[in-house]
């Protein structure tokens, strides 16, 4: 049995997408919030670490509450995409990971953590997550977005080269 692939839509369907979505968030009487994400993880620490009521999860309680949702939406989204589009499989370890740095899982588990603590970490410092500031950000044409954006991205680039060393 074969299976049937879905062809992509053309890039440019998620320029526009983002951009109608952007513009629907922000309206005032949708959510009146950017597209974004980190302030969902201090906010789910506090509430988990029993904090709910210290000040600054009780300031940041709406943004982190609407991005907790927010988030849950996008895994739904994606998860639902990929049953459909027949690409959906559960694996800890890429081939493109398994390639460069082998099969160990501890390795990948590691990585995938660190990883994620520094661009958390990254995020709070920047005040805001690179969804928040690039997708938000920049189509506000937002300096600060626009420069957080070209030091992401090449980051990325120079991490990528140096991580996979090709």
């Amino acid at each position: 049995m074969t299976r049937k692939t879905m062809r992509p839509l053309h890039w440019a369907w998620a320029g526009v997408l983002l951009g109608l979505l952007n513009i629907v968030l922000m309206h005032t009487k949708v959510a009146n919030r950017p597209i974004g994400a980190s302030t969902a993880f201090p906010y789910l620490g506090g509430v988990v670490a029993g904090l709910k009521d210290a000040p600054y999860v009780k300031l940041i309680a709406k943004p982190g509450l609407w991005e907790v949702w927010f988030l849950l939406g996008a895994l739904l989204g994606a998860f639902v995409s990929s049953v459909i589009a027949g690409d959906f499989r559960l694996e800890l370890i890429p081939a493109r990971w398994k390639a460069a740095k082998g099969g160990s899982r501890l390795k990948r588990v590691f990585w995938a953590a660190a990883g994620g603590f520094l661009l958390i970490l990254g995020a709070r410092m920047a005040g805001g997550c690179t969804s928040g500031h690039i997708l938000s950000g920049v189509m506000q044409l937002s300096a600060s977005s626009i420069v957080f954006g070209i030091v992401v991205i090449s980051t990325f680039l120079v991490a990528g080269k140096l991580f996979y060393r090709s």
